[in-house]
């Protein structure tokens, strides 16, 4: 089995550094602003936004909670949107998704502006990505090169798959790696003989949102797997097909009726030479990398 990159770790230490530089601007006058935006009453989405309000306050940042009705309207979340870019004490805009399907998603997303898009998903910022000019990157892509970079994993030269290439993980990640000089190859449904692609690897990315897509057999020997995939299972076959035999996620699926698995098979992480858990792994880097873009983007409207 192969090493255990651990994303509570680093996120914990990547915290840790976002709360001296909020004391650091402190002296300076300023205290980094971040706005989440929650329409309606999703029970997952009020979770993950009230642990990112806490972090805020935990780690000195202020924040303030908007909750439109589910009845709101794409007018309504512009004019919203419009008035959090105009005000000074709010650094970075965070718009939680899904959107009720009568509000434009995208338009939302393209009105926020650039300097405050603290997600990394306006096309400015894309732009400035693709570039290598300084921009606010997605979380999780800029979680996943902190995992590697604080892992001593070397991206520079090496081989870096990504399966999945979505605006929001697969292609900002292919961007960050090739930033750090690897050679980089996007997979994705269309490929060819994908395993073939993946079995050249030294960093394979596995973004492509289906359970235990990533088999043993599509790994390199020695490999550095980071697993993005989120997947809750609920039937008995599935946990069985990959955790049979695992006592401690057993005790979990019989007390909760369900457990995650990532988009990597378990049984690849025996061929690994290291490899991100699910849990634990690039999920807690996605809001410490969150309050880290809003610091950023607080220095940066500065120009500090």
């Amino acid at each position: 089995m192969g090493r255990v990159l651990d994303g509570a770790t680093i996120a914990a230490a990547i915290k840790e550094e976002v709360a001296a530089d909020v004391r650091q601007l402190a002296q300076q006058g300023v205290r980094p602003g971040l706005a989440a935006v929650l329409v309606g009453n999703v029970a997952a989405s009020e979770i993950y936004v009230r642990s990112k309000v806490q972090t805020c306050a935990d780690l000195g940042l202020f924040s303030e909670l908007i909750t439109p009705p589910e009845s709101v309207t794409t007018e309504d979340m512009l004019d919203l949107v419009c008035a959090l870019n105009s005000r000074d004490d709010i650094d970075g805009i965070l718009i939680q998704l899904p959107l009720p399907s009568q509000v434009d998603t995208k338009a939302l997303l393209d009105a926020v502006a650039p300097a405050k898009d603290v997600d990394g998903f306006h096309p400015v910022n894309a732009g400035r990505l693709q570039a290598g000019r300084p921009a606010l990157a997605p979380c999780t892509p800029a979680g996943i090169i902190e995992i590697l970079k604080r892992s001593g994993i070397a991206m520079a030269g090496a081989n870096a798959v990504i399966v999945g290439r979505s605006d929001i993980v697969g292609k900002p990640a292919a961007m960050l790696l090739l930033h750090r000089n690897a050679t980089v190859t996007i997979c994705h449904s269309k490929t060819r003989d994908l395993g073939a692609v993946t079995r050249e690897a030294d960093i394979l990315v596995a973004a492509i949102g289906r359970p235990g897509f990533i088999t043993a057999d599509m790994v390199k020997p020695g490999a550095t797997i980071i697993d993005v995939g989120i997947n809750r299972i609920t039937e008995r076959s599935e946990f069985d097909r990959y955790f049979a035999g695992d006592a401690k996620r057993e005790a979990t699926f019989a007390k909760r009726g369900s457990t995650i698995v990532g988009d990597v098979h378990p049984q690849a992480f025996a061929v690994a030479g290291a490899y991100t858990p699910v849990p634990g792994g690039v999920g807690p880097l996605t809001i410490a990398m969150l309050m880290a873009n809003t610091v950023r983007a607080a220095r940066m409207r500065r120009g500090l």
